[in-house]
């Protein structure tokens, strides 16, 4: 046994890893193969650079290449929109079609209400049902559940009585800021109740004022001159149901 284990570790075979690279010398014994195969592992897969005359391999370290990004000095934020502007929320645009429906006698502008502006009418169903709850109604979803049917349908009739057509986002722009009388009429059930002869007078002219500017400005808007009437029938029975809820 001793003299197999002097056979077995017989070897001058040395590896010395230093700062500078890897020291191989000396002579190769029993362990000479498999040190060898780990040498040829490193040289393969790690280390790239073949040994030189001095026995040292040196090896130059590989980083990934990544994009340089560099800050362009006259890169500015002067030059972009103002982020209400990206959302699509133009307050100019918002006030003006209020206005036109408050004032049922005024020419609509067809550029500004073919826009699909949702802020406004987002506000106004809201404020709807707020209204009906500060006075004792809670009916967020029959609001929000007739604004989209009510929408489907005038979409589907616009569609079959014009010629260039309509969106959905056009005609819930326009039906949703044509909702504002019924959000004052909501305002006035807060103070007292509607069930009365005035009351009823008072849902009757709010229905006709919301039916005839929404008529006025899809007619303008679509280009459909003398069908007025015909747009604003089924517009009434639209506001009609949130007559009801506000009323009863």
């Amino acid at each position: 046994m001793d003299q197999f284990d002097s056979d077995f570790y017989q070897s001058d075979y040395v590896i010395e890893d230093t700062d500078q690279g890897l020291y191989v010398s000396g002579q190769t014994g029993i362990y000479a193969d498999s040190r060898t195969q780990n040498a040829e592992y490193i040289q393969s897969g790690m280390i790239s650079s073949p040994l030189d005359q001095t026995g040292y391999v040196y090896e130059e370290p590989s980083y990934p290449s990544y994009p340089s990004y560099r800050f362009q000095p006259n890169d500015s934020f002067e030059d972009e929109p103002p982020l209400l502007e990206e959302l699509g929320i133009n307050f100019d645009h918002i006030w003006q079609k209020t206005l036109t429906v408050l004032n049922p006698w005024k020419p609509a502008d067809g550029s500004i209400m073919n826009e699909t502006d949702l802020t406004g009418p987002t506000m106004f169903c809201f404020a709807l049902g707020s209204m009906l709850l500060l006075a004792g109604k809670i009916h967020f979803g029959y609001v929000y559940t007739m604004s989209i049917l009510g929408c489907l349908g005038i979409h589907a009739l616009l569609n079959l009585m014009s010629i260039t057509g309509v969106s959905h986002g056009c005609v819930a722009s326009v039906l949703g800021y044509c909702l504002l009388p019924m959000v004052i009429l909501s305002c006035f059930a807060i103070l007292f109740s509607l069930r009365g002869i005035a009351g009823s007078v008072l849902a009757a002219g709010v229905i006709g004022w919301c039916s005839f500017s929404a008529s006025k400005i899809f007619i303008t808007t679509l280009a459909m001159e003398g069908q007025q009437l015909l747009v604003a029938y089924p517009c009434a029975l639209l506001y009609g149901l949130f007559a009801l809820l506000t009323v009863f």
